[in-house]
């Protein structure tokens, strides 16, 4: 009697994957990583390691860099320091000190969340509205969450540069070397040409590839990988020259 050929399950009966294999996979097979996601969604352990990782950047900045020094060269950065006497930029540091840091750690824990509930709606608007597909929301905001594990690579850097990097030179808007604006001057630079240069990272273009596999992926291939990053870009592009333009008017 010849052997009886066992038909392999149905996707969905496949075993589903560990987290800890989706988020490898992120990095050296995001196709495989994305159609497993896309099997079966989840989003919340990436959503908490990303957030854990805010919060991580903004304490070590908020340690060894300190609430007083990121607020003075913020103003130094923006000029009004330079209409400033030493006691008012005291007096502004001491009375902005307490509610910055408080902002800084509530942006660390919500930010995360905002950010890529925004970036799914998005992604969803351009899948199913412009190229109409039929990806479900929690299926592209977990495939969004899963792209921003790339980002963790961005956290190391960050934290080699704040406990390794001039402080006092440092600039808490734009302190990784992943951006041309990190290379500028932000004194003499034109601010508009400041804004785009410092706005265009290799981390986040990398985030919007994968962003756009996911969704991709959680339309059933139906659009397009391409499709949705040239889309994703171009909304990109023009919030930045946007930034850039109100910059240029207030300057």
């Amino acid at each position: 009697m010849g052997d009886t050929a066992i038909a392999p399950p149905p996707p969905d009966q496949q075993p589903s994957e560990s987290f800890f294999s989706k988020a490898f996979n992120v990095f050296i097979s995001p196709g495989q990583a994305f159609e497993s996601i896309a099997r079966r969604p989840d989003f919340l352990a990436p959503l908490i390691v990303m957030t854990v990782s805010s919060i991580v950047i903004i304490e070590a900045m908020l340690e060894k860099v300190g609430i007083d020094r990121i607020i003075r060269r913020s103003l130094e950065l923006s000029g009004r320091g330079a209409q400033m006497t030493p006691e008012q930029i005291d007096q502004a540091i001491q009375k902005a000190g307490t509610i910055t840091a408080v902002s800084m750690r509530a942006g660390a824990v919500i930010g995360v969340p905002i950010y890529l509930l925004v970036i799914a709606a998005v992604g969803l608007l351009i899948a199913n509205v412009i190229f109409g597909g039929s990806a479900k929301f929690k299926t592209a905001f977990s495939a969004v969450c899963y792209a921003n594990l790339v980002l963790l690579v961005e956290t190391v850097l960050g934290v080699l540069m704040i406990f390794f990097g001039d402080m006092e030179q440092f600039n808490a808007d734009n302190f990784l070397p992943t951006t041309l604006g990190f290379f500028l001057n932000p004194l003499t630079t034109s601010k508009p040409l400041y804004v785009i240069a410092s706005s265009f990272d290799i981390f986040r273009v990398w985030f919007m590839i994968l962003a756009s596999m996911g969704l991709s992926a959680a339309t059933g291939k139906k659009v397009g990988t391409l499709a949705i990053f040239l889309t994703f870009l171009a909304i990109w592009v023009v919030i930045v020259l946007g930034h850039a333009g109100i910059v240029a008017a207030m300057s």
